[in-house]
């Protein structure tokens, strides 16, 4: 068989990203929308998925919004339901939903910590549940999940995130072997560290003109020697969601720009 362009084509497929009503979701969501699949998106309140409409509307995009909290697996259930009667079968879904909490570990409450596990674990395996039967009635489909550099490493203040997302590492591969004989690839992507507005104060230059120090911790950790992008994130995004990657099952994409591969500068 001789490889077509083809293969990274979209077209036809129906992609549902949970949460991607701003940031990296709804960067994803650009990038599939521009290989031709067919955006849904939910989030926890009409006010949210109003947002997420009108962005997709100024960029060009038609998509589906849908009002659903993803811990709720009696309302996910019926989201997915109406998802195939009014726009079809899932075939690509991206976990992106996620909180993080940044409190040191003998100052975070219990509740805290399952909360964030609930939100950044127990949600993935919800709505993977829910969209699994569709695809196997489909005869195959793509689920990537949102994992983090805190699937390999830890890190101050994160006992809960890093918990969370390094089970998540797991379930990845535990979908991917379970349902992988259905045609069924689940992938994960881990970004880096992402430029976005949450971020934009951390990366001001001073008025001496030198760097905040984080940013200046960020950028001597990757060997890229910047953050990265949410459109960075969007090739292999579309890759790991198209014919392409039929073959990649239980992989994690680390989209960092070198950094788990780097031990860091030495100090001057």
């Amino acid at each position: 068989m001789v490889f077509s362009m083809d293969e990274y084509s979209l077209k036809g497929k129906i992609a549902l990203v949970t949460g991607a009503v701003y940031g990296i979701g709804f960067a994803l969501a650009e990038g599939f929308a521009s290989a031709g699949a067919t955006i849904v998106f939910n989030d926890r309140t009409q006010e949210g998925v109003d947002k997420g409409l009108l962005a997709y509307e100024e960029a060009g995009i038609a998509a589906y919004g849908y009002v659903c909290d993803v811990t709720d697996e009696e309302g996910i259930q019926k989201m997915v339901k109406q998802i195939e009667e009014e726009v079809g079968l899932v075939d690509i879904l991206v976990n992106n939903a996620g909180i993080i909490k940044r409190i040191p570990m003998l100052e975070m409450s219990a509740a805290d910590f399952r909360q964030v596990i609930d939100v950044d674990l127990n949600a993935p395996f919800i709505v993977s549940k829910a969209v699994i039967p569709g695809m196997i009635k489909n005869g195959g489909g793509k689920i990537i999940n949102i994992c983090s550099m805190m699937s390999e490493l830890g890190r101050e203040t994160v006992s809960a995130y890093a918990a969370a997302k390094g089970g998540l590492k797991m379930l990845t591969k535990n979908i991917a072997s379970e349902y992988g004989k259905y045609n069924i690839q689940c992938n994960g992507i881990g970004p880096g560290y992402i430029a976005t507005p949450q971020t934009a104060p951390l990366r001001e230059k001073k008025a001496d003109g030198s760097r905040h120090p984080f940013d200046q911790f960020i950028i001597s950790k990757t060997p890229a020697e910047r953050w990265g992008e949410a459109s960075d994130l969007q090739g292999p995004a579309v890759f790991l969601a198209s014919k392409a990657s039929d073959f990649v099952n239980g992989h994690i994409l680390y989209v960092d720009g070198g950094i788990l591969a780097y031990i860091g500068k030495q100090p001057e």
